[in-house]
């Protein structure tokens, strides 16, 4: 085995070796290291306690205008040779049905070893006291009556990649992923009812260490949670009406993320992923002239530590590109894509935007979504600020449900717990809170949003795409925002 301070570097070396000998015009591997530690508590006892390790090399080459990938967890020699004959052999039988050339945007080489900021190593912290911390959670919302199902959980990531390639470029690293989150779910007679905290679907997850875990007050907030998940069983239903919605920052995350963050993929623009993710409303006559949202709606793809601590941040993509910034919406007008060495000349671009991940050593990377983020407001406005502007309204909080088609363009969105607005103020809690409509009509009714105070980047550790299928991390900072003449209520039917 290579010795420390060569880490990966000869496995590395012989699979490209290998590659260019058998005919490769182009090269480049990943070894990954990954430990990954799962936590979780349900109604008082340990769920999942799971702590795994894995580590192997993935080697993409291109053969005849083709690629061709393979993947071995053999790191002796005889299995990383026969890999790199596999993806070899694999791109020469592409490229007999291939049907256009290959075109790949130069990428300079690059010698780099990178970490993430973490203060506290979230492995250094004993599994005892992440199940300590969860049980204080749960018991604490157990405490409230009428919470019949109390779930907490956290997960910690560290993952370690060096990026190989022809060209000369060799790219060492360590990213370390940080999430946690619980729910209380109340069941009366034949209603469900369910909050969150700090976000649903897991919780809140960012690029640190065991200091995310500490900021989130996570049993701070507890009793809290557990008494509007009952409270919603008394709350009237939300009405059926057209009218201003307030999204909260977490909520109009997940709608970024579906109806900003997949459109503009540009392999699913292309038709690369209309088999199993869809396609795309944002074909490439629309770059440059759609109105995709109101002046106030600016977004950006960023995965520089200048953005913040997301899922989507990292040093360099997984073709060697470096972490960049690219405005994707400015002041309400679609301007880019996020593309790949090989999509990139289809918008006339030159270069990569440094998109493609993928989910671990053992999957071919695919264009993903970074940080998409909708920059804050420049005015000083707060949430409640937000609310005392609006005469009528329902402000809407933390995802239940989501539906959107595969063009990504007409969706339905459902909240846990929304709040109905009259005169500026919250007059009272509604349950089954839910609004609808078309991406580009909702976001130029976007009249409002709050400023850099307000605004959090969330992390979404489970966007699916590709076959096979790849899980992957990405980031959407938001902060609150109003919108004007959205469809309201409609999607539970009373009682639901």
């Amino acid at each position: 085995m290579p010795g420390k301070d060569r880490w990966g570097r000869d496995w590395a070396g012989w699979a490209l070796d290998t590659a260019v000998q058998r005919g490769a015009s182009y090269a480049d591997v990943r070894i990954i290291s990954e430990r990954h530690r799962a936590v979780s508590t349900k109604n008082g006892k340990a769920g999942t306690v799971a702590d795994n390790e894995t580590l192997g090399l993935g080697i993409r080459v291109i053969v005849d205008g083709a690629w061709g990938f393979a993947a071995t967890d053999r790191l002796a020699r005889t299995s990383i040779d026969r890999a790199a004959v596999h993806a070899v052999a694999i791109a020469r039988a592409s490229a007999q049905v291939r049907r256009q050339p290959l075109r790949l945007a130069p990428v300079d080489a690059y010698q780099a070893v990178w970490h993430s900021p973490c203060e506290q190593d979230p492995f250094a912290i004993p599994v005892d006291r992440n199940l300590e911390l969860l049980l204080a959670v749960d018991r604490e919302l157990r405490s409230v009556s009428g919470v019949t199902l109390a779930e907490a959980e956290m997960d910690f990531r560290r993952i370690r990649q060096l990026f190989v390639s022809s060209i000369g470029s060799e790219i060492d690293q360590t990213r370390v992923l940080s999430g946690a989150g619980y729910a209380a779910t109340s069941f009366s007679e034949s209603e469900i009812q369910r909050r969150s905290y700090p976000n649903s679907f897991g919780g809140q997850f960012q690029l640190r260490g065991y200091e995310l875990i500490d900021s989130l007050r996570l049993l701070d907030n507890a009793r809290r949670v557990g008494e509007e998940a009952v409270a919603l069983h008394q709350a009237p239903q939300c009405p059926q009406l057209t009218g201003t919605v307030i999204l909260d920052s977490s909520q109009l995350g997940l709608q970024i993320h579906e109806s900003i963050g997949h459109p503009i993929e540009l392999d699913r623009v292309l038709g690369a992923e209309a088999n199993f993710a869809g396609m795309s409303f944002l074909t490439l006559d629309q770059l440059g002239s759609l109105r995709y949202g109101s002046n106030l709606v600016n977004v950006v793809a960023d995965a520089t530590l200048d953005h913040g601590p997301g899922l989507g941040t990292f040093a360099f993509d997984d073709e060697g590109v470096p972490a960049q910034r690219t405005d994707i919406i400015r002041e309400g007008r679609f301007v880019g894509y996020i593309s790949s060495r090989e999509t990139a000349h289809a918008i006339g671009q030159t270069r990569s935007n440094g998109c493609m991940r993928a989910e671990s050593w053992n999957r071919i990377p695919l264009i993903r979504m970074t940080n998409i983020s909708i920059l804050p407001g420049e005015a000083p406005l707060g949430l409640e600020d937000l609310i005392a502007d609006t005469a009528d309204g329902v402000y809407m909080e933390t995802n239940r449900s989501w539906s959107i088609d595969d063009k990504r363009y007409h969706f339905q969105f459902g909240c846990e717990a929304g709040w109905e607005i009259r005169g500026g103020k919250r007059v009272r809690l509604l349950k089954n809170p839910s609004y609808s409509g078309i991406t580009t009509e909702f976001w130029n009714s976007m009249d409002a949003i709050c400023s850099r105070d307000h605004w959090t980047l969330w992390g979404t550790p489970n966007c699916g795409k590709g076959q096979p299928q790849q899980t992957m991390g990405t980031g959407h900072g938001a902060a609150p925002a109003r919108f004007r003449n959205v469809k309201i209520g409609g999607a539970y039917a009373a009682g639901s």
